[in-house]
């Protein structure tokens, strides 16, 4: 791989987990600017090191397997009860989306990260009225 296109991949990969994590310190969430930023680029660099390692462009998806994995149990950390009410969780699968977002990009799928980034923007940030109502909605009966 060239370094124009690595350097264009990782900075795709950064750009989308910056985005991502400028949404959740916006809303004053944990897991924010630099979380989502190191997650996404680290799955990019993981990526492009399955692809540079092998021969003819390798098999990436043992390596974007074990992102998903890995992610998912830095995810666990995120998410905790106390009492009746479980916390995190919407950070915890953010954080796995900014995982994918970053795969995108080291894949060389550009316009496909531009659409998952804002996807998962999207859904934080646009369904809080919807989750509001409902929680609104649960606690009055």
């Amino acid at each position: 791989m060239a370094d124009v296109d690595f350097t264009l991949r990782l900075l795709a990969a950064l750009t989308g987990g910056l985005l991502i994590g400028f949404e959740r310190e916006w809303q004053n969430k944990p897991a924010g600017l630099r979380t989502n930023a190191l997650v996404s680029t680290g799955s990019a660099l993981f990526v492009m090191l399955s692809i540079n390692i092998t021969p003819e462009n390798g098999d990436i998806t043992r390596i974007i397997a074990q992102i998903v994995t890995g992610i998912g149990f830095l995810g666990a950390g995120i998410i905790f009860k106390e009492g009746f009410d479980v916390y995190g969780l919407t950070t915890a699968a953010t954080v796995w989306c900014s995982a994918a977002v970053g795969c995108f990009a080291g894949a060389g799928y550009f316009i496909e990260t531009l659409i998952g980034v804002a996807t998962i923007m999207g859904i934080n940030y646009l369904l809080i009225p919807v989750d509001r109502w409902l929680q609104k909605r649960k606690k009055s009966k």
